[in-house]
């Protein structure tokens, strides 16, 4: 049973990897995320402003404080997203650059000047609703 179970866990994992390479996706198309839902709701916390600035990225580039960038655990390398803070309906758009958040319960991490643009930088972290929008053109992907 461990077997067929680890057997079947594998299979997905590959067919996961290889789905985006067989189904390209143009910039102004939706992107579903897991489950098929168009939105993710959690916690959004963001990337500690000296600490990672420079580190490299999951795409390769280095982190840019001052960027739109945020780190998803399962939304593809180049997805654009729309982040929007559910305390204050403020909105802003992100791409998915990096892997993360690895805090238990956060969703998604966002540069410092986005979580300065969406009102949460004082409280370190907030309500979010995460709503895929589309992939960035010729950017570093995991597929």
């Amino acid at each position: 049973m461990r077997k067929t179970r680890m057997a079947m866990v594998a299979v997905l994992a590959l067919a996961a990897c290889a789905a985006p390479a067989l189904n390209p996706m143009a910039p102004d198309q939706a992107v579903a995320n897991e489950g098929g839902r168009d939105a993710q709701r959690g916690q959004a916390s963001f990337y500690h402003p000296h600490r990672f600035t420079g580190r490299p990225m999951a795409n390769g580039e280095p982190f840019d404080p001052r960027s739109n960038s945020a780190a998803h655990r399962t939304l593809p390398l180049g997805t654009v997203a729309e982040v929007t803070n559910l305390r204050n309906g403020e909105s802003r758009t992100v791409v998915i650059e990096d892997r993360g958040p690895y805090v238990r319960g956060r969703i998604i991490d966002v540069s410092p000047r986005t979580a300065d643009e969406l009102g949460m930088r004082e409280s370190g972290t907030a309500p979010v609703e995460v709503r895929p929008i589309g992939r960035q053109a010729n950017a570093g992907r995991d597929e």
